[in-house]
C-alpha cells in the first residue's frame, strides 16, 4: 500500500498551478422537468429543471468569445493533471494527457488550427465555476457534471460522457455500497463535487472528509485516513487501475453526463463547441471520440459504446 501511495504521489500529484502551452441524432427537449440523478436518489427532487443536458443548437458562426479567442492566438482551458486517463501528467514526457485532454485539443484544432495552440490551467474541483466567472479560462474540460444548479451560473456543452456516482474501498473492507454500510466510516470526497452534494444530503451516518482534489481522496485511503470515497465511477476506475488494493462496491446511484462548461454570457462559443463535438461523435467506431476512448479509457472503463446522444433546446 505504501508503494502504491508513493507512485501514486510521484507519478500523478502535482501542485495546482498554471500549466505551460502545450507544443448521433439529435433530440429536442419537451416535456416534463427531469433530473440526472437516479430514481430514489435523495437530493433528486430539489435538483430539476428542464433537462439540463440540452444545449444551445450548433453553430459555426464566429461571435465576441470565439474572436476574443482567437485575438489571444491560445485557447485557455480549465483542465485537471491528476485524473489518470482523464486529464493527467504523463510519466514518460511529462505533458498533459487523457480523454479530456483530447477533446481540449479537438476544440482548439476547430477555432484557432492547431490543437496545442492551447495554455493549460490546472484547477481544482472547487474552482471550475469561479475560474470561468472570472474569465481565468474560456472553457472547462475536467469531468464536470452538468446539473441544474451549475446551470445557473455557468454554460455547458451537449454531454460528450456518461458517468455515475459510486463508492470506491479497499477490497478487504466492509462497505458494501451508497448504503447502511457507511456508517461510522470517513467517507472523502472532493470539494465543489456532486459526490460532495449526495453525501452532504444523506451520509448514512458516515463522517464526511471534503478535500480540494479528487486524487487527494485516493491518497488519504491509501494512507488509512479515510474509509472509503465516493466519486464518479469513470474516475473511480481510472484510480482503482493505480491501486489493486481498491475496487468499486455496490452500483452506481446517479446518472450523470459530462460537459464542456464555459461562460453563461459565451453563447456562440456553446454553439461552436457543439459543432465541433458533432464531428467528434460523427464515424462510429472510427470517430475521434471512439479513438479517444479507446486509447485513453478503453483499458481501465471497458465497455462503453460510444457517446451520448446529444440534446438541443429549441431555438
Amino acid at each position: 500500500m505504501a508503494a502504491a501511495c508513493a507512485l501514486t504521489a510521484g507519478a500523478v500529484l502535482l501542485p495546482l498551478a498554471q500549466a505551460a502551452p502545450e507544443g448521433g441524432r439529435a433530440s429536442a427537449v419537451r416535456g416534463p422537468a427531469v433530473s440526472v440523478a437516479a430514481p430514489g436518489f435523495p437530493w433528486s427532487a430539489e435538483d430539476t429543471c428542464q433537462d439540463p443536458t440540452a444545449s444551445l443548437r450548433p453553430s459555426g458562426v464566429d461571435g465576441p468569445a470565439i474572436e476574443r479567442i482567437r485575438s489571444a492566438g491560445k485557447l485557455v482551458a480549465g483542465v485537471d493533471q491528476n485524473s489518470f486517463k482523464w486529464g493527467y501528467r504523463n510519466p514518460v514526457d511529462g505533458r498533459l494527457d487523457g480523454f479530456d485532454i483530447a477533446l481540449v485539443k479537438a476544440i482548439a484544432k476547430d477555432i484557432l488550427g492547431d490543437e496545442n495552440a492551447v495554455i493549460y490551467r490546472a484547477i481544482p474541483t472547487s474552482q471550475r465555476v469561479p475560474a470561468l466567472q472570472d474569465g481565468r479560462v474560456d472553457v472547462v474540460v475536467r469531468t464536470m457534471t452538468i446539473n441544474c444548479k451549475r446551470l445557473e451560473d455557468v454554460a455547458f456543452s451537449t454531454a460528450y460522457f456518461e458517468a455515475g456516482q459510486q463508492v470506491l474501498a479497499p477490497k478487504d473492507s466492509a462497505i458494501t455500497g451508497y448504503d447502511a454500510s457507511l456508517k461510522g466510516r470517513r467517507i472523502c470526497t472532493a470539494a465543489g463535487s456532486t459526490a460532495e452534494a449526495a453525501l452532504k444530503s444523506e451520509a448514512y451516518g458516515s463522517v464526511p472528509v471534503s478535500v480540494p482534489n479528487q486524487l487527494d481522496c485516493l491518497v488519504r485511503l491509501q494512507l488509512g485516513e479515510v474509509d472509503g470515497i465516493i466519486t464518479d465511477n469513470a474516475l473511480a476506475a481510472g484510480q482503482a487501475a493505480q491501486d489493486p488494493s481498491i475496487r468499486l462496491v455496490g452500483s452506481p446511484f446517479t446518472r450523470e453526463f459530462y460537459g464542456v462548461a464555459m461562460k453563461k454570457d459565451a453563447d456562440d462559443l456553446v454553439r461552436r463547441v457543439n459543432k465541433i463535438l458533432e464531428g467528434y461523435r460523427a464515424g462510429g467506431s472510427q470517430s475521434p471520440w471512439m479513438k479517444a476512448y479507446e486509447t485513453h479509457l478503453g483499458p481501465v472503463l471497458p465497455g462503453v459504446g460510444g457517446p451520448p446522444e446529444p440534446k438541443y433546446r429549441d431555438g
